[in-house]
């Protein structure tokens, strides 16, 4: 049986009810798991992770992009997260029996279908991409909701479907096909967000830092401190445990303290390991002898 993983972003991370509705499409389906949603106050964005057969997990997030559109307005959002859409970004991940360019096609599958029923102009983006320069979310996602008017006069910027006009409320959606990542951010003592940014630029692969660390400030006032907010893209060529030190020794150069650090969403067990492996020296300790262990009695 072909499985596959969906992580779809919604802008709206406080108000409950709203986000209740939005993940309610995706509970108690034959065929779909719901396996996490987080929701953040000041990015304002919830994120969910579903599993299951892909057809299924295909017309469920169809669902639950179709409650966002009707419960969000995009008109009076505000959130430290990038963002363009009700439902900004939308991601399929091969998991068992299929590969990446089945996940390229339920992307596109998936993105003809909001277009037609919903109305909402649709970008493909990662491994779906149509372009090269769409291939990264960032750029695709450039100028967000307040810019979204004028992106989609340029020629360049024709969505892969739907018409050249966001959607009234839900302006445009980012739906792709990618790799498994760990969206991970490290908690600063200190609530300069110039401090924040300055480390976020120097590992930053953009910015000639780390090649698949993608990273950016964030302010957490009720916490008295700020973040540098991270995607890692390939956590098998630019670890967890690289990215912390990394921002541990940059964030010295202004005399400020990593307190701690976060996943949202889920993390592969094997990146786990891998920084188990590094900070307990353990020689030759893989996600194999994880396993063998766990079956011991």
């Amino acid at each position: 049986m072909a499985i596959v993983q969906c992580v779809p972003n919604f802008s709206e991370g406080r108000d409950l009810d709203k986000i209740e509705k939005i993940v309610n499409p995706l509970r108690g389906k034959e065929g779909v798991k719901l396996l996490n949603y987080e929701a953040d106050k000041n990015y304002n964005r919830l994120v969910v992770t579903v599993i299951g057969e892909p057809e299924k997990v295909k017309n469920a997030v169809f669902e639950a992009i179709g409650v966002a559109k009707d419960v969000i307005d995009m008109n009076t959002h505000k959130g430290q997260h990038s963002r363009f859409g009700a439902t900004d970004v939308c991601p399929f991940i091969p998991i068992k029996g299929m590969d990446m360019d089945d996940a390229v096609k339920i992307a596109n599958e998936l993105g003809e279908m909001v277009a037609k029923e919903y109305e909402i102009p649709v970008f493909l983006y990662e491994c779906a991409a149509t372009k090269p320069e769409r291939e990264n979310l960032a750029t695709v996602r450039k100028g967000e909701y307040e810019g979204l008017d004028e992106k989609l006069q340029d020629p360049n910027w024709m969505p892969d479907y739907g018409a050249n006009k966001k959607h009234k409320t839900a302006g445009a959606i980012a739906i792709g096909a990618r790799r498994p990542l760990i969206a991970y951010n490290i908690n600063l003592d200190t609530t300069n967000i110039e401090i924040a940014s300055k480390i976020a630029k120097t590992i930053r692969h953009s910015s000639g830092g780390y090649r698949y660390i993608k990273a950016g400030p964030v302010e957490v006032p009720e916490r008295k401190m700020t973040q540098v907010t991270m995607n890692l893209t390939d956590y098998t060529k630019t670890s967890m445990y690289r990215a912390f030190e990394a921002v541990k020794m940059e964030a010295r150069r202004y005399g400020v303290n990593v307190t701690g650090s976060e996943v949202v969403g889920l993390c592969p067990m094997e990146a786990l390991v891998d920084v188990a492996a590094y900070y307990l020296g353990l020689e030759d300790f893989t996600l194999d002898k994880v396993l063998e262990t766990s079956l011991m009695e």
